[in-house]
């Protein structure tokens, strides 16, 4: 460490590299803690384009909820690729250095993709309600434009809630030696921590981002499955109100699956400082690895027709 003297003239610093370490305390067993990881990322990447080229082949998956359901498989492929080079070059060859401007990219590109996973579980809540509250019209309601228009609006979005964010990185200036990040991957408070400069304005803006786009969708989720439950409990046959409350069973499991973990995420970030470096780290990749493996088992699992489909794709079967 060079003595406090030595930054007197260094007016501005920006390294230009950070060092992931990956998990810490654990870094001798990477090798081992790769074959999970990897299995992982199989998994994603395999089940969500399994699902993607199901609703592609099956005509009679044309339907608004499972466009939906393929913007949720696309955005999870998103995700996934986005922390996976890093990750599996940590793990498998301990390449831990990734360039100061490519870690923003990623930054920016991995929170993205988590905006966008909020607002797509939004999106298809607002569709379980107005598949139930309003079945004879839910077609002329949500048409394909519509659809179009949603998606559009879902990436224009996460694009301008995140696009500040690397900016807001790039004008802080590092201390020289304190460019270690405590994952495998750009995740932003991690970053804005190995500044010496004030953070304020970024702690701030990550905060309104967060509450804007995650706080706001929870809300309005919360919001339409009571207007749901309200509907559902009108209905007089006890089978119509199972038959119903079966169909949004995928999504409640999606939105906890996602959830969950971010919430854990922020709280441990902005008031578990005091906790091991390692719990940041797992809680990290829990929130970002967990949800693109499990939506896809999910739903083949609860909704019939999509793990109807995937058998139809897996045997080379006809469309149907």
């Amino acid at each position: 460490m060079l003595p406090s003297q030595s930054y007197v003239n260094i007016s501005f610093f920006q390294p230009p590299a950070f060092l992931m370490i990956g998990i810490p305390g654990l870094e001798a067993v990477h090798g081992w803690i790769s074959i999970p990881f990897s299995s992982m990322y199989t998994v994603a990447l395999a089940g969500n384009c399994l699902i993607l080229l199901a609703v592609r082949r099956t005509p009679s998956l044309h339907q608004p909820m499972y466009y939906f359901l393929s913007m949720l498989a696309l955005t999870d492929v998103g995700l996934t690729l986005t922390t996976l080079p890093t990750t599996l070059a940590v793990l498998w060859f301990d390449r831990r250095l990734i360039g100061f401007n490519a870690c923003l990219v990623q930054m920016f590109f991995l929170h993205s993709f988590s905006v966008v996973e909020s607002s797509v579980l939004l999106a298809m809540s607002f569709d379980r309600f107005v598949a139930i509250s309003n079945p004879l019209r839910y077609a002329a309601i949500l048409t394909n434009s519509v659809i179009i228009r949603i998606g559009v609006a879902i990436v224009a979005r996460a694009t301008l809630c995140l696009f500040p964010v690397p900016f807001l990185v790039k004008r802080l200036n590092f201390c020289p030696g304190n460019n270690f990040l405590s994952h495998s991957f750009c995740f932003h408070p991690d970053v804005m921590r190995r500044a010496c400069a004030d953070i304020t304005i970024n702690i701030l803006y990550g905060l309104y981002v967060v509450v804007s786009t995650g706080g706001i969708d929870s809300l309005l989720i919360i919001l339409s499955y009571t207007l749901i439950l309200r509907t559902v409990l009108k209905l007089a046959s006890p089978r119509e109100r199972i038959r119903a409350l079966n169909t949004c069973v995928s999504h409640i499991l999606a939105v906890l699956v996602f959830y969950i973990p971010v919430i854990t995420t922020s709280m441990i970030h902005r008031f578990g400082r005091h906790l091991p470096h390692i719990v940041h780290a797992l809680v990290a990749y829990v929130y970002l690895v967990v949800p693109p493996v499990l939506n896809p088992i999910i739903y083949s699992v609860k909704c019939k027709p999509i793990r109807d489909a995937l058998l139809r794709v897996l045997t080379g079967k006809g469309q149907i």
